[in-house]
């Protein structure tokens, strides 16, 4: 195939004249006899490097450790590993090695077999992309993603071509002036995506229009290079051959949309809900995508267009899209797409800048014009919409982002002889330098994190007694909904102090390139085909049902990957209004105290809400005593039955807050409120300023006067101490709620933290929800609104 053809030669090239003669060995030789075979052999005129497979396995080493060198050195500048692929490509390639017998460049055929590996990487890349998508996107964006995707495509395009009419009288599309201009114009989804995701912003607000931008601009590019070679074709040959053309590629479109996609469809409704897909449709589907570039073919198509247009009709998600992402995606990206970039560098020669051609420098020129105004019209656009300057920036810099796939279209053209060495030579500057500086200029620009800097003052001490509580409980199994339920139930929410529940269902982002954020709007079937939180959503509706004008909820659902599910949280506890976010511990256990899951990307989501919440956080450790309920009612199930709450009181901004959070939801009659405050026996407790004990005495003289929440007084010398009296009195509590206390200096703990194991739920509460206590009561970790200086 050509585009395998990794060669620097330009045997053909119009207006060259150069020819040259290739030799190659017929049979190849594939494997070597070995090296004991090798050494023992009177006959060593064979290298090793003669047979194709273990010189193949040889430059793969050489690569790969190459580009961990140049990463290693590069990283701490903040530069992404595609610029380390590429400069290893480079150093491996012509530039350097020229006219040097190099093990990695040494021979046609030796190239010819990394560059068909590397390439039959890059398609799998592009099946994997089409089945991220989700083109239903292109239509549900909103206005200003439209907008911004389309006119940063034509605006750019029309004066590139400006540009190179002026510079040049040849027609347009006769020497691909109007097609190369398409690829300067455009933006590409992957590379997009790619961007955002090591970044770390793919769902923050800027992330999630920079997407569906992405995703517009990138279908309007490839309608017009389609566009752009059927004129070519119409002018250089005729136009009943483009009417034919155009009928094949509708009648492979047809195919797709109306017997691969349905057919994939049956497969997915054939899979139960929540289960895996068979084994035997997942190597259907991966038997036609190998398919697709020879079927393309036949139809006429470009054959890189087959791949990405199946992947398209892959259903996105699970089960079927996660499970092939989930199955390939760690060799495309881990081993093949590095290759195929390190290959693309081995593509770079810019000796041939020297020599470039009028052409070549036209090009260039149209090339820089196109960025120019691509910036211009992406930064003008949010501006117009009123976006923040910063934010606009970031933006512009996001829509002007170039990578692999731009890389891997000028490669292509090169090996077809469709562009020159030099015009390759220029467009690989311009790809590397822009690769280099958009993530530095977008990391610089944008912190998502900043607009919780001065936020207002959200934390139930600063709220109401009477006042509704806003609340966001997480969500991430099926058991969270029983704990959260629970816990509210044992509350007895009524009129004079409503609560208002944000239910937030949290799911893994698999088998799809955009994040979700779905609100279950009331009274209405918003479930689809393949919700992900429809017995969420019937649990808490029931739930608002039986707590009628005391309790109100919403539901939504956050489809994002788990490193970034934070941004979810935080974004809505903001629009809200939220008081207190209600975390669910990221270990549970058995009925018998055996581990039943412990997931550390919950616990990493725990650790990254404490630190950016806008609000009060709460982690509830759920007992193995509730573990046995059949009912969430069941807690209450009598009008004589009671729900015990103990308070453990150190002092400190997270203990007042937790004990603020014990009064609000103490106010039924069957609940029990004992506030057990742990004085240190020689007067001297954790360092804390004037205002703070000031506050806990004006906090400790309301709950002794209350009349309804018992006062203990306990004298404790150190840890152990601590340890001991807890121990004694924790069983006769249902729920007990403690301060998080974290980094605070306390002889009353002193002792307990070397044993501490989860320092997200501070000492006291890890000290509570270890094994040694038995663990038959829940424990609730509090942590007061951290506010941020501006």
């Amino acid at each position: 195939m050509a585009f395998s053809n990794l060669s620097s030669s330009t045997t053909g090239m119009e207006g060259q004249g150069i020819v040259e003669e290739i030799c190659l060995k017929f049979p190849p030789k594939v494997s070597s006899p070995g090296l004991a075979a090798y050494i023992l052999s009177n006959e060593q005129n064979e290298k090793f490097t003669d047979f194709a497979a273990p010189r193949l396995h040889f430059q793969m080493i050489v690569i790969f450790a190459l580009t961990q060198i140049i990463h290693y050195l590069l990283k701490h500048l903040g530069l992404p590993i595609f610029i380390s692929q590429i400069l290893a490509g480079i150093l491996l390639g012509p530039m350097v090695f020229k006219g040097h017998n190099s093990l990695v460049t040494m021979s046609e055929d030796s190239v010819q077999v990394l560059g068909t590996v590397a390439s039959l990487g890059y398609i799998f890349f592009l099946f994997l992309s089409g089945v991220k998508m989700d083109l239903s996107m292109t239509y549900k964006a909103g206005r200003k993603a439209v907008c911004i995707g389309l006119l940063t495509v034509v605006v750019p395009l029309t004066f590139s071509l400006i540009t190179v009419k002026a510079l040049s009288t040849d027609e347009l599309f006769k020497n691909n002036s109007f097609f190369l201009a398409v690829t300067y114009s455009g933006t590409s989804f992957p590379v997009i995506h790619c961007l955002l995701s090591e970044l770390k912003i793919l769902n923050s607000e800027l992330g999630r229009l920079g997407l569906s931008a992405a995703l517009v601009s990138d279908m309007a590019s490839l309608v017009l290079m389609n566009l752009s070679q059927w004129v070519k074709v119409a002018q250089e040959k005729s136009a009943t051959l483009v009417l034919k053309d155009f009928g094949l590629a509708i009648a492979f479109f047809l195919v797709v949309a109306f017997v691969l996609r349905p057919g994939m469809k049956w497969m997915v409704k054939r899979t139960p809900e929540g289960g895996q897909i068979k084994d035997v449709f997942l190597y259907a589907v991966i038997l036609g995508f190998m398919s697709s570039p020879r079927i393309t073919g036949i139809f006429n198509i470009f054959l890189l267009f087959g791949p990405f247009i199946l992947g398209l009709a892959v259903p996105d998600g699970p089960p079927l899209g996660s499970a092939l992402v989930e199955k390939l995606d760690p060799v495309v990206s881990g081993l093949f797409l590095p290759l195929f970039a390190s290959t693309c560098g081995m593509r770079i020669d810019l000796s041939y800048l020297k020599e470039s051609k009028e052409y070549a420098q036209h090009q260039a020129i149209a090339a820089v014009v196109a960025l120019i105004v691509k910036f211009g019209v992406s930064l003008a656009l949010p501006l117009l919409c009123k976006m923040p300057m910063r934010d606009s920036l970031a933006l512009a810099c996001i829509m002007m982002s170039k990578g692999i796939v731009e890389m891997a279209s000028y490669s292509f053209l090169n090996d077809n002889m469709v562009i020159s060495q030099d015009v390759f030579a220029f467009m690989s500057i311009i790809i590397v330098l822009l690769a280099s500086i958009v993530p530095l200029l977008v990391k610089r620009l944008y912190d998502p994190s900043r607009k919780y800097i001065g936020y207002q003052k959200r934390s139930i001490i600063h709220s109401k007694l009477n006042e509704e509580l806003r609340m966001i409980g997480c969500i991430h199994v099926p058991g969270n909904v029983n704990s959260i339920i629970n816990i509210l139930n044992a509350s007895c929410p009524n009129r004079e102090n409503p609560i208002a529940l944000d239910v937030l269902h949290l799911v893994k982002l698999s088998g799809r390139a955009t994040p979700l954020f779905i609100a279950h709007q009331k009274h209405k079937n918003t479930l689809s085909n393949k919700s992900y939180s429809e017995n969420v959503v019937l649990a808490f509706n029931q739930f608002e049902r039986d707590n009628w004008e005391a309790v109100s909820v919403n539901v939504f659902t956050a489809v994002s990957p788990p490193n970034l599910m934070y941004e979810d949280i935080c974004n809505l506890a903001l629009d809200k209004l939220t008081s207190f976010i209600l975390l669910p511990f990221h270990r549970r256990w058995y009925i018998d105290g055996s581990i039943e899951s412990e997931g550390q990307a919950i616990r990493s989501l725990n650790c990254s809400i404490l630190e950016r919440a806008p609000c009060s956080v709460g982690i509830l450790v759920e007992g193995r005593r509730h573990l046995k309920r059949s009912n969430s009612r069941d807690i209450l199930s009598s009008e004589s039955s009671s729900y015990s709450i103990a308070v453990i009181f150190l002092g400190g901004k997270d203990d007042r807050e937790a004990l603020a959070l014990a009064k609000r939801i103490s106010q039924g009659q069957r609940v029990n409120l004992t506030v057990i405050h742990l004085k240190a026996t020689n007067g001297l407790g954790a360092v804390l300023s004037d205002s703070d004990r000031l506050l806990d005495d004006e906090m400790l003289r309301g709950v002794k006067e209350s009349g309804y929440i018992r006062y203990v007084d306990e004298q404790v010398n150190d840890g152990p101490e601590t340890s001991s009296f807890l121990r004694s009195i924790a069983d006769n509590y249902q729920l007990i709620i403690v301060g998080r206390r974290y980094n605070t200096e306390d002889p009353r703990t002193l002792g307990l933290e070397e044993w501490s194991e989860f320092q997200e739920i501070g000492i006291i509460g890890d000290l509570l929800s270890s094994a040694d206590f038995g663990g038959n009561y829940s424990v609730l970790i509090v942590q007061q609104q951290q506010l941020r200086a501006a």
